[in-house]
């Protein structure tokens, strides 16, 4: 490819843009977003060749465009651009719900042939293009969701692209993936916002997080993640977040029973299911 365009040059976007000139790219990469200082930033730091805050220009003569915006923003910058955009540009995106992305693509969109919802498995809990960096992707997975009417030719592109950062690349079904990514991903999040802002409402707070031990911080890193950010995704992928959020509300309250009843074999049985499970995946 020749030029490719990223909207949304933070972590996320501007990442995979150093992974793929660390990799041998040699097109142009153009930056697109709101902020033009923010922009120049990423331009400063080559990250981005270039940029256009008028998204319709930054996607203009394009062979792909990578939205790495929020989700609740999609929408809008799919009506941003889509002027731009020809019959032959490639739609991709970095969105954690694949749902409620591929809603607004059909109703911004007449013709989806050539758009390739993706997902990469991978980011840290800091935002911004300061903190990207080239090895983000290596060796972590990259799950494409083709929708039906997707032309092969178009997967196969996005899959490339996402390889030459060094990333494994998977295909689900889009609701398949809202559900795995609900589990795997949402609620640990939504656990760990909860938690710390639990913890924040107790008088005690100041000693808590005084004495607070390893165990706090590593279960608590997600939550220094950007809140508007998790805000969108939460209402994205509503229904299956509800479900599996039941189900972790049933598990929390028979342990919460198994404490009342001082029931130590019921106890000891449930972590060390929890720890085969986790020693088994790690």
């Amino acid at each position: 490819m020749k030029r490719i365009a990223i909207v949304g040059v933070g972590l996320i976007g501007g990442s995979f843009a150093l992974a793929l000139k660390a990799n041998g790219f040699k097109g142009e990469i153009v930056g697109a977003g709101r902020s033009a200082t923010r922009l120049q930033v990423a331009q400063d730091l080559g990250v981005i060749d270039r940029f256009e805050t008028d998204l319709a220009e930054a996607v203009r003569g394009c062979e792909l465009v990578l939205l790495a915006v929020p989700m609740g923003a999609m929408r809008s910058t799919l009506l941003a651009l889509r002027s731009g955009l020809s019959d032959e540009t490639i739609i991709t995106d970095a969105g954690s719900v694949k749902g409620s992305f591929v809603a607004d693509v059909r109703s911004v969109l007449a013709n989806c042939a050539r758009v390739v919802p993706g997902h990469p498995i991978a980011g840290t809990e800091n935002s911004g293009v300061e903190a990207a960096f080239a090895t983000l992707y290596q060796g972590r997975r990259v799950i494409l969701t083709p929708l039906k009417e997707s032309e092969s030719s178009a997967v196969t592109a996005v899959q490339a692209l996402w390889q030459q950062t060094g990333a494994q690349v998977e295909c689900l079904a889009v609701e398949h993936h809202d559900r795995v990514l609900a589990a795997t991903s949402h609620l640990p999040h939504l656990l760990a916002f909860s938690l710390v802002d639990t913890l924040t409402e107790l008088q005690e707070r100041e000693e808590i997080f005084r004495y607070a031990a390893g165990g706090f911080r590593d279960f608590s890193r997600i939550a220094s993640s950007d809140p508007r950010m998790w805000r969108d995704i939460s209402l994205a992928n509503q229904e299956a977040l509800l479900a599996v959020l039941g189900h972790f509300q049933a598990n929390l309250s028979q342990l919460a029973e198994s404490i009342r009843q001082r029931d130590g074999e019921a106890i000891e049985q449930r972590f060390q299911r929890a720890k085969l499970s986790r020693d088994g995946f790690c």
